[in-house]
């Protein structure tokens, strides 16, 4: 029980309604609310300021992997606050943490991803590989090669750069203009976008628009493709398993580098070490958050292959680039401390071979049938459920961001975390949850989709 009354609840609430900005809110609406006070962590557990537990189907925003008060991490960050809370990793400096924790990236990343920059945060990496790419082709004598390409509909953070690169045309629509030389190409979105199409046959359509763009703005250009595993917040969009190893060709075809986003499919989400390992791709450069520290400590990273840190080390003199707290020692002795933990309890290994195919299996077995439920499509420990007026027909809402609201509002009021995505339900739950929550975090969720259906009539 952690239940601290009425009038706390309400003092919260109200100071935070006069100062606190909240991130991708209505303000007015929330306001006039009131914000959920959240109050205290425990495995997938969330308590708020009034006693309710809360089954956290969303790990957080994606991230807390190990779950939470997990007290090997809140040591790691107590023992290195006492030794060294903070020194940057500017003037020629380096510091035991950051160093440490490079090597450990190292040693999990794929292929020859093997040199590491630190960033805070997924938007700030993701920035970095577009500074990345576009000079590495400066330093190989073609300084017009500088176009990104994205994804309609996919997020890459809400910086300048990751909002540019990104595909939502709600975040276009707010504070541009923004970068020159990024274009877009289709979503891998075989249930909405495939019509007849066999799923791999789709994914090599959606691919082969890749190759189309290339073409079309040149060659000489085009400086790289960045793209998520796993479209998350899109929606959770899972590409046919044709779609990745079809972009690798084309990459390849057009001397295109291929930047994988592993903000959220990172650090064991879709059973293995990282995303591009499920589809079967090797990246040239890799963006990645979240999963790093389970969210405990604001930290990112780009893990760089061996093209292009050869050429910054042989050609580049200095990268004049980087943030006050990169490598931020506490943030970097944390993240060893949870990627050792993930390796010595072969959580990932766990994922992939048991609580993931468990986790897919339930959702099916429990939503499948729903009238409400038109797809199911995931890997691992990240799903997303399409929400439809007519499964048979596959008809869609008019208006498929009313209902996603709808029924994620009636998660929130029965205690459960899922997030709506327009006309999709998506749920990404701590990588340590068992088959016993697995079942619990299913039967809340098929609650919540009657209360939706009886309110829609």
């Amino acid at each position: 029980m952690n239940d601290f009354g009425d009038n706390f609840t309400k003092d919260i609430q109200t100071i935070d309604a006069a100062h606190h900005w909240h991130p991708f809110t209505d303000t007015k609406s929330l306001n006039k609310k009131g914000a959920r006070v959240i109050t205290k962590g425990e495995g997938i557990y969330l308590w708020d300021s009034e006693g309710n537990k809360i089954l956290d189907g969303m790990a957080g925003l994606w991230c807390t992997n190990l779950g939470y008060n997990r007290k090997e991490l809140i040591e790691a960050a107590y023992q290195q606050l006492q030794e060294l809370p903070y020194y940057n990793t500017f003037f020629q400096t380096t510091t035991t943490p950051s160093a440490q924790l490079a090597q450990e990236i190292a040693s999990i990343t794929p292929g020859d991803l093997n040199h590491i920059f630190f960033a805070n945060s997924g938007s700030e990496a993701v920035d970095t590989i577009i500074r990345m790419v576009r000079h590495y082709w400066v330093l190989e004598g073609q300084p017009e090669k500088n176009t990104v390409i994205g994804r309609i509909n996919a997020y890459h953070g809400s910086t300048i750069g990751g909002t540019s690169v990104g595909g939502m045309s709600g975040m276009h629509d707010h504070g541009g203009p923004y970068l020159p030389n990024i274009a877009h190409v289709r979503q891998p979105f075989w249930y909405k976008e495939g019509e007849d199409l066999p799923p791999e046959e789709f994914g090599l359509l959606a691919a082969r628009d890749l190759e189309e763009k290339i073409l079309e703005i040149g060659t000489d250009k085009v400086a790289a493709f960045i793209g998520e595993p796993i479209q998350g917040a899109g929606g959770v969009i899972v590409p046919p398993e044709s779609y990745w190893p079809e972009v690798q060709r084309i990459c390849q075809k057009y001397d295109v580098l291929l930047a994988a986003d592993e903000v959220i499919c990172g650090f064991g989400r879709t059973g293995n070490w990282f995303g591009c390992e499920t589809f079967g791709f090797q990246p040239d450069i890799m963006s990645m958050a979240k999963g790093l520290s389970s969210g405990y400590l604001p930290i990112s990273a780009v893990a760089v292959g061996g093209r292009i840190a050869d050429s910054f080390i042989e050609k580049g003199g200095e990268f004049y680039h980087g943030f006050t707290y990169s490598g931020h020692p506490v943030a970097a002795a944390v993240a060893i401390k949870n990627i050792q933990i993930l390796k010595e309890e072969k959580i990932i290994e766990t994922v992939r071979n048991e609580i993931g195919p468990y986790f897919q299996t339930q959702l099916h077995t429990t939503l499948r049938d729903h009238p409400l439920v038109g797809h199911i499509e995931g890997k691992g420990l990240v799903a997303g459920i399409a929400l439809v007026k007519d499964k048979k027909s596959k008809t869609f809402f008019e208006n498929g961001g009313d209902v996603g609201t709808i029924c994620r509002d009636f998660c929130f009021d029965n205690n459960l975390i899922m997030r709506a995505v327009g006309d999709r339900m998506v749920a990404s739950p701590p990588l340590i949850i068992t088959k016993a929550e697995i079942d619990e975090l299913c039967a809340r969720a098929k609650k919540c989709f009657d209360l939706t259906l009886e309110k829609l009539g």
